[in-house]
């Protein structure tokens, strides 16, 4: 389309002229001036041997008795005796450069070709410079007719066939008249003369018929002269003088030459006058018809090519709708599941942690006789000993959780992760579902449990001092229990207390009085009677669980015994107690006091330790489901960029559907206007081309 455009462009050019235009072309000397002046009856043009035009000169009428010239740039008119001066090679003061254009006005009473406003241009030779391609360009590619005066002395050369390429090329089938001047030398050689003009005709021919294909064979003979210009115009000049045409030193078969070149001067005279219309028209209404047809193809073939993209790329859009949607849908559909995985295995973790706590506080014992360290009763080794025995316990508590609890979750774990991987890869982009073992790699989760062992039992203070297991503590401890023995043994404290301060207060002379009474109902008195109260009662309760035991049994064996008996008993029971205190007080050794610290551990530490196995067992879940959930959020984040991405593709597949849209109706509109165009140069081919009945 750009071709056609710039080709029009150019015959626009052409039929916006108001007059013909001629362009002679040809190599340097080979007489291309000297044809215009055989033309124009009189040496107007510069011409002889060598190079003598060295810039453009073009040859229009005017209605003036007088010949004058005008320069580019200028109005003035120059006398046309000065064209020598500016435009011959030889004159080196005045000469123009080879790019100007010399306007040479000529009276049309002297040429009746003139007549028809028809404008000859004539150029300097193609192998002047090498800028000249522009220049003729310029000044010659947009001629109606074009001349090649060829030298009949040599042959056709590239150069001059390049540029009717070239014009060929920018003009539908240019009218081309080849001119072999010089054919005078041919009288030297009779004997070749005819094998000499077949062989030009022949190359000449193939040149218009076969490589620029301008004319048929048939009309190529009319298109090919033999002449000689020099001839012609000497003896058109002694005609002028009143001389005979044939005066001279005339090579043989001027005549010939002189019926050839008139006969070159009637066809070109019908080509420009007698058909001008035909001459300026008809090759360009035929590339006109030719362009349109082509463009109606072109147009066709977009509008079916727009169209069916168009019908693919709304399929392929309705897919990606259809694909977005899905994926959106099921996105939201596998966020609920998935959520609802995460909680189950979770709740199934936080599940595995307390029970496996519960049975690790159950054999606390056990790890903690497996510690062994230097113990020492003192104060600071035994700070630092309690500081080892808590980070072993923190360890091996650790260590014990992770054996019993770690495979089962990593193994719940992997196998929710690969479950949410195979639901979520087929909403992943392409890229990604081929690489989600880096987006999520496949490692081994390991749980932390954080007893923080050091802070829970911080407040853990040992007894190691050596109690007699049948001293009053432990017999008040064995039979009112551990609460009640304390509490007794508190309340005896402070009534051992206060009558040792009654009696050492002196009163008056001496006596002790008691304390003043206190009114009925005050804090201190409600708060003892009430103590005492509960003392009375856990010994009666204690009593009678000892009488419900048979105990009254002994007690009546007792006193049947000291009867009989008497001191004795007393004394062997003594001493009994004697023994058996020593040999408490002797095994109070340094293992021992370690032993009984253990124990002392082991129970605050598993009272401690139950406090905080709802604690542990939910930042066990806890790291499982963050786990879980982070891995699920990354895929998401990936389907988040599969629906970004399929958006867009609408988004610009939309866009590509209201261009091929434009495109289709413009393609429409662009087949009918180019079929009304054809519909006009078929009327303008009837009414002024054809030849009329």
């Amino acid at each position: 389309m750009e071709t056609y455009a710039n080709k029009l462009a150019v015959i626009r050019e052409v039929l916006a002229r108001r007059h013909m235009k001629v362009a002679f072309f040809g190599r340097t000397s080979n007489g291309k001036s000297t044809v215009i002046n055989a033309m124009l009856r009189d040496r107007v043009l510069p011409s002889g041997i060598g190079h003598t035009t060295n810039c453009f000169l073009s040859v229009e009428g005017t209605d003036e008795d007088k010949a004058y010239l005008k320069t580019d740039g200028s109005e003035e008119e120059k006398s046309i005796k000065t064209v020598n001066q500016l435009a011959h090679a030889l004159h080196m003061d005045e000469r123009l450069d080879a790019g100007c254009l010399v306007r040479v006005f000529w009276p049309k009473t002297k040429c009746v070709l003139l007549r028809d406003d028809l404008v000859l241009m004539d150029s300097p030779g193609t192998d002047v410079t090498t800028e000249l391609d522009s220049w003729i360009d310029k000044f010659c590619l947009d001629a109606d007719v074009f001349v090649l005066v060829a030298n009949s002395e040599s042959t056709l050369m590239n150069t001059e066939k390049h540029f009717f390429h070239k014009v060929n090329e920018r003009l539908s089938k240019p009218n081309i008249f080849i001119l072999n001047n010089r054919w005078d030398a041919s009288a030297s050689e009779p004997e070749y003369m005819e094998d000499v003009r077949k062989q030009h005709t022949d190359r000449c021919v193939h040149f218009l018929v076969e490589e620029l294909k301008v004319v048929e064979h048939e009309q190529a003979h009319n298109r090919i002269f033999f002449i000689s210009a020099k001839e012609v115009l000497n003896s058109r000049m002694q005609r002028a003088q009143g001389m005979p045409e044939s005066g001279g030193a005339l090579a043989e078969g001027f005549q010939d030459r002189l019926k050839e070149f008139q006969n070159f001067e009637r066809r070109f005279e019908e080509c420009i006058s007698q058909s001008a219309v035909k001459t300026k028209f008809e090759q360009h209404t035929i590339r006109a018809k030719q362009i349109t047809e082509s463009v109606k193809g072109i147009m066709d073939h977009i509008h079916i090519a727009a169209s069916e993209k168009r019908v693919a790329s709304m399929a392929e859009r309705d897919s990606l709708r259809d694909r977005l949607d899905f994926v959106r849908d099921q996105l939201t559909f596998l966020i609920e599941d998935i959520k609802k995985k995460i909680k189950m295995v979770t709740e199934e973790v936080e599940n595995q942690v307390s029970n496996a706590m519960e049975e690790e506080i159950c054999r606390l014992s056990v790890l903690i006789d497996e510690f062994r360290s230097d113990f020492h009763p003192s104060p600071h080794m035994l700070k630092i000993y309690k500081s080892e025995l808590l980070n072993h316990v923190e360890k091996g508590m650790g260590k014990n959780l992770a054996f019993r609890c770690s495979d089962a979750v990593n193994a719940s774990v992997q196998t929710s992760q690969k479950d949410m991987i195979e639901c979520l890869q087929p909403l992943l982009p392409p890229a990604v579902q081929n690489q989600i073992n880096i987006l999520i790699p496949n490692r081994q989760f390991k749980l932390s449990y954080d007893l923080n062992c050091a802070v829970l039992c911080a407040d853990f203070q040992e007894n190691i001092e050596f109690q007699f297991s049948l001293g009053w503590t432990a017999l008040v401890s064995r039979f009112l229990g551990p609460t009640n023995a304390r509490r007794t043994l508190m309340l005896v404290d402070q009534k051992l207390q206060l009558s040792r301060s009654l009696a050492t207060t002196p009163v008056g002379g001496g006596v002790a009085q008691a304390p003043p009474p206190q009114a009925p109902g005050t804090p201190g008195q409600s708060q003892a009677v009430v103590s005492q109260e509960e003392l009375m009662m856990s010994m009666v309760s204690n009593f009678a669980s000892l009488t419900s035991r048979t105990s009254m049994s002994v007690v009546i064996v007792g006193g049947v015994v000291w009867k009989t008996v008497g001191w004795k008993v007393i004394a062997l029971s003594m001493s009994l107690y004697g023994v058996l205190y020593l040999f408490e007080r002797l095994t109070w050794t340094t293992k021992a006091k370690e032993r009984a610290l253990k124990k002392q551990f082991v129970d605050y530490a598993t009272k401690k330790l139950h406090m905080i196995i709802s604690f542990t067992s939910s930042n066990c879940s806890h790291q499982v489901q963050q786990e879980m959930a982070s891995n699920f959020a990354r895929l998401c984040q990936q389907v988040d960029v599969t629906q970004r991405d399929l958006e867009s593709e609408i988004s610009r597949l939309t866009t590509k559907i209201q261009q091929l849209e434009a495109v289709h109706s413009r393609s429409k509109a662009l087949r009918y206007k180019a079929t009304d165009l054809e519909n006009h140069l078929e009327s303008f081919t009837r009414q002024y081309l054809q030849p009329q009945i």
